[in-house]
């Protein structure tokens, strides 16, 4: 058994296409990185595609890269718009000759949510399942305290910026992290300037175009760490969150107004089994070989 830390495994995605009445071996991938990442580093996304490609030979992969290099990709996993990194990805997928049949979608970390937002504003091609595996789907708040290259300036320069003026219009639109920011201390500020986050989680009013979409899923699968020390808080990974106005006392999926009222689908989803809630032993993205094979993989089938 093998564990994937966060150094080897920081925010990605996963797309896979099941075509029809062909065989596992032309089942098609599709990787998207996430945070601090690139597409095309060998210890992160070709891990990934090495414990997939054993279980499933002859699988085609594409590993979207945003941006024109490597570089450029990493960076942008920072600093470009999230909005624009969605509508590149539907682009790219819509593109795709492979993928027109459908695919099925693994995101990691930031992945997660973003991954979301594609099956929300992208139906075409149309994603089959969603596997989120430390997605903050209810954002996050506070400290940052694992950010990738910790040796780098560049992680506290994040740290300052999203505390001092997360919520402002020049950040918003440049810097990622601050896309999915969740101040359950400033709710109103969030619910009007989150320019990504607040948006696919229908905080302005009700898109029947984003809830159609995603509740076409056949399954929604979230994954938990429950040992998680990056993520605040941890039960975001399962669509829960804080009380607002506090930073204490958080809630379940199924106690907030999201799926109460039902806004996104949610109620209507885990009703009908669509929702799946799993929980893995561990920090944040740190999870064994077995566990993959066993416990994710029979989604992608």
């Amino acid at each position: 058994m093998c564990s994937l830390k966060m150094a080897a495994l920081r925010a990605a995605a996963l797309l896979l296409w099941l075509s029809p009445g062909r065989a596992a071996a032309a089942v098609p991938l599709v990787i998207w990185h996430g945070m601090g990442d690139s597409c095309c580093n060998p210890q992160s996304m070709g891990y990934v595609k090495r414990m997939v490609e054993a279980k499933i030979p002859g699988v085609y992969v594409l590993s979207l890269k945003i941006g024109n290099n490597v570089l450029q990709d990493m960076e942008n996993s920072f600093f470009m718009n999230v909005n624009d990194q969605v509508r590149e990805v539907c682009s790219q997928l819509a593109r795709d000759l492979h993928l027109k049949g459908g695919y099925n979608a693994m995101g990691f970390s930031q992945g997660g949510q973003f991954l979301r937002a594609v099956a929300q504003r992208c139906p075409s091609p149309p994603m089959l399942n969603l596997i989120s595996v430390g997605g903050q789907h209810q954002g996050r708040v506070y400290g940052f305290p694992r950010c990738p290259g910790e040796s780098s300036h560049i992680c506290d320069w994040i740290r300052k910026t999203l505390d001092l003026g997360a919520y402002t219009p020049a950040v918003q639109e440049h810097l990622v992290q601050a896309e999915y920011w969740h101040d359950p201390l400033k709710e109103e500020d969030y619910r009007k300037n989150s320019i990504f986050l607040a948006d696919i989680n229908q905080e302005r009013g009700i898109n029947e175009t984003y809830k159609k979409n995603l509740m076409a899923l056949k399954k929604f699968v979230m994954v938990k760490f429950l040992n998680d020390t990056m993520v605040d808080p941890p039960i975001s990974e399962w669509f829960g969150f804080y009380k607002s106005g506090q930073a204490k006392e958080t809630v379940p999926l199924q106690e907030t107004a999201l799926y109460t009222e039902d806004r996104l689908g949610l109620q209507e989803m885990d009703k009908a089994g669509k929702l799946v809630f799993l929980g893995v032993k561990g920090d944040h993205l740190h999870f064994s070989e077995e566990w993959f094979y066993t416990t994710l993989l029979p989604f992608l089938h």
